[in-house]
């Protein structure tokens, strides 16, 4: 089978962006690939963070992947910094990436703006992690949201170079785009996120939900309830086309429109669809909680597969650059 790798910060609770970005996409992809799904706990590195809370979000981060559906007799769930070959393979691709390549990515600029009294080297290197956690297991494929595009465009640049200037060792990972791509917050304005306090959490209680969603950005020309609204520059009808029903979505493009619903009524509708999708995924979580034994295992068994792949990669890699001494 074909081999994909993908993973996720452990940077706090999952939220409907992480969920509808990439990871539900993952659930299908287990039958039809090798799958290696990675806690990427070194790229949470880049902006400060508590190291007391590491190994509780981690596992928080663990246990929702296999509430989402995870199944580990299809995929190998594993954290990053426990597979040393990850970190040892990005410095033998930074001495071949040019800098010029990592200064024009976009995240980095955004990031640059968000934190502009922390810029790191980890900030702008995190691209070339990126591509040696997908190399390492000689990725066919990953599943992305479309603002990873361009780190993936990256990694294949990246290895074109070391094929051209080494021999042949990794294929060019092509793009799975999932079909939730980018989430926006409930503000509206910026790509959901925990830091931004504008998410839903996978997690969330059905009162937590319809509370967030009451306080929801929608149109900004729609101030009463009587305005007819448009639900093309609407957050609350994008969502709805995520997490309702075809009739509910007609419903509520239409009578938007004709002002026949107001924003307080689309609200609850959709809050009643995103409550029946995620209150699974809760309780299978809560359950998983009772059991953290079976989460570590879980892991354990993934990092031990993981393990042989990379090490098998670096053996390749160092005969092909020329550190595999014969004396050692």
């Amino acid at each position: 089978m074909k081999r994909i790798f993908s993973g996720v910060q452990p940077s706090g609770r999952l939220h409907i962006g992480n969920y509808l970005g990439a990871i539900k996409s993952w659930i299908k992809l287990q039958d039809k690939y090798k799958c290696i799904y990675g806690i990427v706990d070194y790229h949470a590195m880049t902006v400060k963070y508590s190291p007391d809370d590491m190994q509780k979000r981690v596992l928080d981060c663990a246990t929702s992947y296999l509430a989402i559906g995870l199944d580990p007799k299809k995929s190998s769930l594993m954290i990053q910094s426990a597979v040393k070959e990850h970190t040892e393979l990005a410095w033998i691709l930074n001495t071949i990436t040019p800098i010029s390549w990592l200064t024009r990515v976009p995240t980095y600029k955004e990031k640059s703006s968000q934190h502009p009294d922390d810029l790191n080297i980890g900030l702008l290197d995190y691209p070339v992690l990126m591509a040696a956690d997908i190399i390492l297991y000689k990725a066919d494929a990953v599943p992305v949201g479309e603002d990873q595009l361009s780190h993936l465009e990256l990694t294949r640049e990246i290895v074109r170079r070391f094929n051209y200037r080494f021999g042949r060792v990794f294929p060019e990972p092509k793009s799975i785009l999932s079909s939730g791509a980018r989430i926006m917050g409930l503000d509206g304005k910026s790509k959901m996120s925990k830091s931004l306090n504008n998410c839903i959490y996978l997690d969330d209680t059905p009162d937590d939900i319809r509370k967030k969603l009451a306080r929801a950005v929608t149109d900004p020309q729609r101030q009463r309830r009587n305005d007819a609204g448009n639900p093309d520059v609407c957050n609350i009808f994008s969502l709805h086309k995520l997490f309702s029903i075809s009739e509910e979505i007609e419903r509520v493009n239409k009578e938007c429109r004709t002002a026949e619903i107001g924003c307080v009524e689309c609200k609850k509708i959709l809050a009643k669809n995103m409550s029946n999708d995620l209150t699974p995924i809760r309780e299978k979580k809560l359950e998983l909680n009772k059991d953290i034994d079976y989460v570590k295992d879980v892991l354990l068994a993934g990092i031990k597969e993981s393990k042989i792949i990379a090490m098998e990669t670096m053996e390749e890699i160092k005969q092909k650059i020329g550190v595999k001494y014969t004396f050692l």
